[in-house]
């Protein structure tokens, strides 16, 4: 599963670094509402889980929170390192552990580690996907980033 869950992490900080390239290439996109909205939420759900996972209590910002879509971009590149770090130390023993998601109470969500970590990541690509249609109903044009096209690539690192 570690392995598994690097791959799907780099994967995710890599595509999620595409489409801020591509956002910032098509000046409406970083200024629609959609867009930021759902930044927004992806952040925040990718923070919420990855706090969680290391047993803190969860601490997530909304767009009012970032003096500018710059501000948080470099909060999503700081997600992905401490995402990254976590995954180089998490045993096979702390991923097999049991959450209790906050937001699911009744009945209450027990789920591991791992698939907690594997939602987020899931989760993340689904709006990745909502906003490349938002993106090409902007006039821009969303980059391809499949996973098996980054497997294809050589696994690339994110070009934040």
């Amino acid at each position: 599963m570690d392995a598994f869950l690097k791959d799907l992490y780099g994967h995710q900080a890599w595509a999620d670094a595409e489409h801020w390239h591509a956002f910032a290439a098509i000046p409406a996109a970083l200024e629609d509402d959609v867009i930021r909205k759902r930044l927004e939420h992806i952040l925040q759900c990718e923070r919420a889980f990855l706090c969680l996972a290391r047993g803190e209590g969860i601490a997530v910002k909304t767009v009012a929170d970032f003096p500018d879509m710059e501000a948080m971009r470099q909060d999503y590149r700081r997600y992905h390192d401490e995402a990254a770090a976590f995954l180089d130390t998490a045993t096979e023993a702390r991923l097999g552990e049991l959450l209790s998601i906050p937001w699911l109470k009744d009945p209450p969500a027990r789920i591991t580690v791992a698939e907690g970590l594997v939602q987020a990541a899931m989760h993340s690509h689904y709006h990745r996907a909502q906003n490349a249609s938002r993106l090409r109903e902007l006039g821009g044009s969303p980059p391809l980033t499949d996973l098996i096209l980054w497997h294809w690539k050589g696994r690339p690192a994110p070009g934040w």
